[in-house]
């Protein structure tokens, strides 16, 4: 896990003020790699790449990177983990590239030397990375098909600019940090910034499983070479030995995911996913340590929010080293600057996964496998009964142009207490109708027709008409699953989990120089399952054949416990503010992260 960054002349030469840029840039990507630093210069005075190193395959300094490969045509700054680069450098042995090092950045160059963009259709793994032909002076930019590894472009007509953060952009000092509409909107509405959007007008994400080629003049289109919701939608659902299949399919990713020349510890909560991951671990590792992490907050010590005594007996179950990191309420309060301060993005979530990785830190971890990405695989989330149910029951009337916002209004009148406690209940025929506008009603944070109160009519109005939030949602069932279960899990993938959990498992691990790997967060395990899929959801199978994945199965106590959500002790986060629901509490704290960003004291009320 590393950083990246880099700046491309592509209509003539860099200025000395843009090639001044790029160690301000790498500066600020110093948390994402603390073992090391470099920068390359092409000699034609178009490119400058640089990158930040957080060692953990081949750590050595002959796989510092930028790296150029043998022939010194590709050079390559790269972010993530291969876990096929054995089996894809044995390939490319046998037909004769040959390798300095041992590292997988080494043999993502040889590929792309051998297949060029098709490379990308063979990385196993998570990846953001940026080769240059010297040939050709083009400059190559690709992002895993899940976005597990963010990369942020911005290009004013001359100049394109990239790097791993948002924030490291900026520092470079060349680019405009003016608010983007549509980038507010969406954090409104979702509690994160969608892609491509970012909360500045001149910075875009590259999307998730795209790549893009950028020559002499010319920036080319996003080319998708992977897609998530196409997996979902093209398996041919088959129904024999389909709960073997994916159990060793499980295994197997959470074996590709140990692989390191470091320590790979975990991070331990309640449920099921990190406990049947800790139970994989165990069964790859044998009798060798795991450490095993788990937060303890003291304000929910005793409730049913608490995750330590499952952790716990799951931890002695598969005979881990369990370390419980234990937050009070003044360490939590006294957190926030600095949360808000490495936040690379705004988002209401994140604070769990800071704490945990800062308690990795301190044990000597480099790396850590987190249970992110079960719920949407495998039907997890009550969305998955809630959205198709609520489409059946609101259709008609959604069809029917102009009901649902007249109810929506007429309700807001008659029933007043009901819109300041629960809007999204009068929105229901408004939005309920289809799968896009039910996901929106049920994962939205505000809804749509509150943002002219919120963020001003002005700033709404063409926020809303850039973001399109429908549309945007839309665009990830793209081609649309049959199935309703599969319908929601590529939702919730392409949306949820993309914009919101690993986003903020990458700033929050990197804050701590920690790699999180996913391994429930896998294209290559997608593709293997996902023809079995809509029969292990069907009556909540999922968690059931998660949990029984491990040779010796999770504890029944973990798989019959209600999922507890999202446990933090908000209230201690908000200085004192109360609020009587979890959506108001929700509210208040996009309030203090929209004002830590924007410093407008009234960008969004409460």
């Amino acid at each position: 896990m590393c950083g990246v960054a880099g700046i491309f002349g592509y209509a003539g030469n860099l200025s000395h003020s843009a090639r001044e840029e790029l160690p301000r840039i790498c500066d600020n990507l110093d948390q994402r790699g603390p073992d090391g630093a470099g920068s390359w210069s092409s000699s034609d005075g178009h490119l400058r790449l640089g990158h930040r190193r957080l060692s953990i395959i081949a750590p050595g300094v002959e796989a510092a990177q930028p790296m150029l490969d043998i022939s010194e045509r590709f050079v390559i700054s790269f972010n993530g983990e291969i876990y096929n680069h054995r089996e894809l450098r044995l390939d490319l042995e046998q037909r004769g590239y040959r390798f300095r090092t041992g590292s997988d950045t080494e043999v993502i160059l040889n590929l792309f030397a051998a297949e060029g963009a098709e490379a990308c259709s063979r990385l196993q793994g998570m990846f953001a990375l940026a080769i240059y032909d010297t040939v050709e002076r083009s400059l190559f930019l690709a992002r895993d098909p899940y976005g597990i590894k963010p990369l942020y472009l911005s290009d004013d007509g001359k100049v394109l600019r990239f790097a791993s953060q948002v924030k490291a952009l900026l520092a470079g000092g060349a680019i405009r940090d003016t608010i983007d509409p549509a980038g507010l909107s969406g954090f409104a509405l979702f509690g994160h910034v969608p892609e491509p959007f970012t909360l500045h007008r001149a910075i875009q994400v590259l999307p998730a499983g795209h790549h893009v080629t950028v020559r002499a003049g010319h920036v080319g289109a996003p080319v998708r070479f992977a897609s998530i919701a196409e997996q979902f939608a093209v398996a041919q659902q088959q129904s024999a030995s389909r709960s073997e299949v994916c159990r060793q399919a499980l295994r197997e990713s959470v074996g590709r995911h140990m692989e390191a020349d470091v320590e790979v510890g975990l991070f331990l909560s309640g449920g099921v996913d990190s406990g049947a991951v800790l139970g994989l671990m165990r069964d790859h590792l044998g009798r060798r340590p795991i450490k095993a992490i788990t937060l303890a907050f003291n304000d929910l010590a005793g409730t049913e929010a608490d995750e330590v005594p499952f952790a716990r007996d799951v931890a002695a179950h598969y005979r881990a080293n369990h370390h419980i990191h234990r937050i009070g309420r003044e360490d939590l309060a006294a957190s926030v600057p600095a949360i808000l301060r490495d936040m690379d993005q705004p988002t209401i979530d994140g604070i769990n996964t800071w704490f945990v990785a800062q308690a990795a830190r301190a044990l000597g971890l480099k790396v850590a496998l987190s249970g992110i990405g079960g719920d949407e695989l495998l039907g997890g989330y009550s969305t998955f009964r809630s959205i198709p149910a609520m489409v059946r029951a609101t259709a008609l009337a959604s069809g029917m142009p102009g009901l649902g916002t007249a109810v929506r209004r007429i309700g807001a009148t008659l029933l007043p207490g009901l819109h300041q406690t629960n809007p999204k209940a009068l929105a229901a025929f408004e939005l309920g109708g289809t799968y896009p506008g039910a996901f929106l009603l049920r994962r939205g944070l505000f809804l749509p027709h509150e943002l002219p109160d919120l963020l001003g009519p002005d700033m709404a109005r063409e926020g809303v008409e850039r973001l399109d939030p429908l549309r945007l949602i839309t665009g990830t069932l793209k081609p649309s699953p049959h199935d309703p279960l599969l319908r929601v899990a590529a939702l919730e993938s392409g949306n949820y989990l993309r914009n919101q959990l690993l986003r903020d498992a990458d700033w929050a691990g990197m804050a701590h120089g920690v790699e999180i790997r996913t391994p429930l967060v896998d294209f290559y395990l997608l593709q293997t399952v996902a023809p079995h899929l809509a029969g292990v959801m069907k009556n909540k199978g999922g968690k059931a054949l998660l949990a029984s994945a491990p040779s010796k199965p999770l504890p029944p106590s973990v798989l019959q416990r209600p999922k507890t959500g999202f446990s933090v002790p908000m209230a201690s986060l908000l200085s004192g503010h109360r609020a009587s629901n979890n959506r108001l509490t929700s509210r208040l704290w996009a309030k203090r992260v929209l004002h830590a960003f924007t410093g407008e004291k009234k960008a969004l009320a409460a």
